[in-house]
């Protein structure tokens, strides 16, 4: 067993592994300051991380068993932080968060409609103004006055994040479209999306907290539809309409 303290949105956590991957993975965000939180993951653990993947369909892919269970133990203590961090407010979203100048735009869609591509194209446009906060699992803290994205190590396939907290401006559902188009929408036609890519608990509590959290963010954040193009364009026309901030 190995065990480290990290920081993920302005909570420290220790971590107690069966496999090192979890800490290499977590580095840029350890800390030697006491732990608020303690996690210990057990064999079981990464059995049922290994359960739900099956049953979501998602595969192996990797090379050996023991390099299967290394990274379900990585699914295993996310799953564990965010069950934990419900409680303060904290909601893990499955999204990717671009900081443009201090402030942070989320974009949601569904699994394959482009959120990382478009998040690559906002790079492509702004250059080092543009800064990848996450590009898969965000954490959000929320509040009734708007919420503040956090990075964490959990950041897809290509691994692009920074160890860093920036205001939420705004957030953009993406669809497919022929030309590139975007429009201020209500909290309520926002909500089922913002509720898709939101973590939920199996907790009837915590749940029931999920629901309040999902509430108060859209209908504090400023919402946008684009429908877009995977071109340069389609960056372009999100940026300039959300940073003045036009919103319903």
């Amino acid at each position: 067993m190995e065990k480290h303290v990290y920081r993920f949105a302005g909570h420290t956590v220790e971590i107690c592994s069966l496999y090192p991957q979890i800490h290499t993975m977590c580095s840029e965000y350890r800390t030697e300051d006491r732990p608020e939180l303690s996690f210990s993951i057990l064999q079981s653990d990464i059995d049922d991380e290994r359960r739900r993947s099956k049953e979501e369909g998602a595969g192996g892919g990797m090379r050996d068993q023991r390099s299967r269970d290394a990274y379900l133990e990585t699914l295993a203590v996310y799953r564990k932080l965010a069950e934990s961090l419900i409680e303060d407010d904290i909601l893990l979203f499955h999204g990717s968060a671009v900081a443009v100048d201090g402030a942070c735009y989320l974009f949601a869609a569904k699994s394959g409609m482009g959120k990382s591509t478009h998040a690559r194209l906002w790079r492509e446009l702004l250059g080092g103004r543009a800064v990848m906060v996450n590009d898969d699992k965000p954490l959000l803290k929320i509040s009734g006055t708007g919420a503040t994205v956090w990075g964490t190590p959990w950041d897809g396939k290509h691994h692009l994040s920074s160890n860093i907290s920036v205001p939420l401006r705004a957030i953009c559902i993406l669809e497919r479209g022929e030309e590139n188009y975007i429009e201020p929408i209500s909290a309520k036609e926002a909500w089922p999306v913002i509720w898709r890519q939101s973590y939920r608990s199996a907790d009837p509590d915590k749940l029931k907290r999920t629901v309040a959290m999902t509430d108060t963010l859209s209908k504090s954040a400023r919402l946008y539809r684009l429908r877009c193009t995977p071109d340069i364009q389609a960056a372009r026309v999100a940026y300039e309409t959300m940073s003045k901030g036009e919103s319903l």
